[in-house]
This record gives structure tokens, C-alpha cells and sequence, in this order.
């Protein structure tokens, strides 16, 4: 999966671009850690109880230079991307991963496009 200006997950039905606000350190000050390449990666699990190594992860990687990213959700071995919304029986993942990506929105790392 390649970096773009705009990212989203499978069935989800907005788009997240970085916002002018998001810096290193704003990465950094909501849970993302530098990889070994320079990029920023956040991984989140998405299921009921975060102690359940079952479940769903969200993966949100941004490019080093701070204008690209990559997101997806995938199983909890994180190999595997899976669509979340095809699913009604997926509907507290799907609210989790709203809830996660709205609070990034309000600490001005994200912006959120219709599909």
C-alpha cells in the first residue's frame, strides 16, 4: 500500500487527510512512534477489551516528510487487511474506529472528506 494525500479504510464512508497543523511532535503527543525508516506509525486495537489479543488493529502509518499517509485495518496478527464495515455485527469496531480518528480530528492531525 502506497502513501497518498487522502487515506481511508475499506467500506468506511470518509476520507482522512493530514491537516497544515500536524507536526512530528504533534504525532508524537498522540501515540505515534518514529519507525526505523522515519516515518510515524500508530497502531491501535479496535476491539471491545483492549487486553484481547483478538480483534482488529488499525494501522496509520504518515510519511517522514509529513505530508502523505497510509491506514488500514487489519487482523489482530496485523498480516491481513479486513473490511469492518461490511459487517453489521462489526458495529462497536466501527464506532471505536470513528471515535479514535474523531478524537485525531479534534487534536488537529487529521482532516475528514465524504468519500
Amino acid at each position: 500500500m502506497a502513501f497518498s494525500k487522502t487515506a481511508t479504510v475499506k467500506g468506511a464512508k470518509f476520507q482522512y487527510a493530514l491537516a497544515p497543523t500536524a507536526k512530528k511532535y504533534t504525532l508524537r503527543d498522540n501515540g505515534f512512534t518514529e519507525t526505523s525508516s522515519g516515518n510515524f506509525q500508530l497502531i491501535r486495537p479496535l476491539q471491545a477489551t483492549p487486553q484481547s489479543k483478538e480483534g482488529f488493529k488499525l494501522k496509520i502509518t504518515v510519511a517522514k516528510d509529513i505530508q502523505t499517509l497510509k491506514m488500514s485495518v487489519t487482523t489482530g496478527n496485523g498480516l491481513k487487511a479486513v473490511d469492518i464495515f461490511k459487517d453489521n455485527k462489526q458495529e462497536m469496531v466501527q464506532e471505536k474506529f470513528y471515535f479514535l480518528l474523531d478524537g485525531m480530528i479534534d487534536r488537529g492531525l487529521f482532516v475528514k472528506e465524504e468519500v
